[in-house]
């Protein structure tokens, strides 16, 4: 999702609103593309075991990479060896996956079905679809619909806003998760309320995305594990003690949807940040790291996300400033038990004697 698209979406002004037309056209064929799935005209294609899916109604920056991985710990814990399917898209998904979940298998695949075949034959016993709510292809047997309480009064489809879906997606869901970063629990449980109206029966959670800690990224580490598109380890970044941030002059750097609520947490924990805000997914190059690095040098800290830490760790100049990355703790706050029941139905795996 690009810096351009987003102050467009924000300003909401002449601009958003030239492209309604097109978000009208694209509005059309999601609901004739689904009208199609649900009269089996298109088909859905079972992938053979238990299988969660985590989506979005919109794009970027409700925080569904840490959701799934936070699916796949749970299902770990109930015996399961999941693997988490993906699109792949930027090379920074799979690696923060193998950095979140690396007792899970991470494959990269466009077609989730070809994905879930390969899986199987790597072991997986259940599978977690990262961002697969729109496809359709792939039979789920769980759909975990995911709304930013930062972003929950967005209304415009795609490309006039950031919806690709409207609410009335939702009743194909069987949860909606709202996550919060720097919203209140009070504005994450509105936003809950207004998108699950007209939706009976959906199972609701509030999740608290929370600062988690700093952790240092190691120089020359990719965080990337093993090679292949398909993998279950992980390296680990750097042990060290992290400073505190309160009182610090803070270097926030961000290629992510959402980079006001990362920002917005670091200044919660007492520094003052700069920002260095980048498009989703963005590719640094030399010269952008040579940049954050002499920026860094001014402010006196640079701390990023996880799903920057894999993209610069290897790349980092040694003699630049450390760099830090703020860690996510996944906090169910509302509906935990119905959430767990969820994924309870899928059944455990229980190990056999040796």
């Amino acid at each position: 999702m690009s810096r351009l698209a987003e102050r467009v979406w924000e300003a909401n002004g002449v601009a958003s609103a030239a492209l309604v037309p097109l978000s009208w056209v694209y509005g059309a064929l999601t609901w004739v593309r689904n009208a199609a799935f649900d009269a089996g005209l298109l088909r859905s294609h079972s992938l053979a075991l238990p299988t969660v899916s985590v989506g979005n109604l919109s794009v970027g920056g409700t925080g569904k990479t840490p959701v799934s991985a936070w699916v796949a710990q749970e299902l770990l814990r109930r015996g399961h060896r999941p693997a988490i399917l993906m699109r792949g898209y930027g090379d920074d998904e799979p690696l923060v996956h193998r950095q979140l979940a690396p007792e899970a298998l991470v494959v990269a695949d466009p077609d989730r079905v070809a994905g879930a075949r390969r899986a199987r034959a790597h072991g997986a016993t259940a599978l977690v679809l990262d961002d697969g709510f729109q496809h359709r292809r792939a039979r789920r047997d769980v759909d975990l619909v995911i709304v930013a309480a930062e972003q929950g009064t967005a209304r415009r489809w795609l490309p006039a806003g950031p919806l690709r879906e409207s609410a009335q997606g939702l009743r194909r869901a069987d949860a909606l998760l709202v996550t919060r970063k720097s919203a209140t629990l009070a504005e994450a449980e509105a936003v809950a309320e207004r998108w699950s109206q007209g939706v009976p029966g959906i199972t609701v959670a509030v999740i608290h995305l929370a600062p988690g800690g700093l952790r240092r990224v190691a120089d020359g580490d990719s965080g990337a594990g093993e090679s292949g598109d398909v993998a279950g380890s992980s390296a680990t970044m750097a042990g060290s003690s992290p400073p505190a941030l309160r009182g610090q002059r803070v270097l926030a750097v961000s290629a992510i949807g959402a980079p006001e609520a990362f920002e917005q947490q670091l200044r919660a924990e007492g520094a003052e940040v700069e920002g260095a805000r980048y498009p989703d997914h963005h590719p640094f190059s030399a010269a952008d790291i040579a940049s954050l690095a002499r920026r860094g040098e001014v402010a006196g800290m640079v701390v990023c996300t996880l799903k920057d830490a894999v993209k610069l760790g290897a790349r980092w100049p040694r003699q630049g400033p450390p760099v830090w990355y703020l860690s996510q703790a996944v906090n169910v706050e509302r509906g935990a038990e119905a959430l767990h029941g969820l994924l309870d139905s899928l059944g455990a795996v229980v190990p056999s004697k040796s």
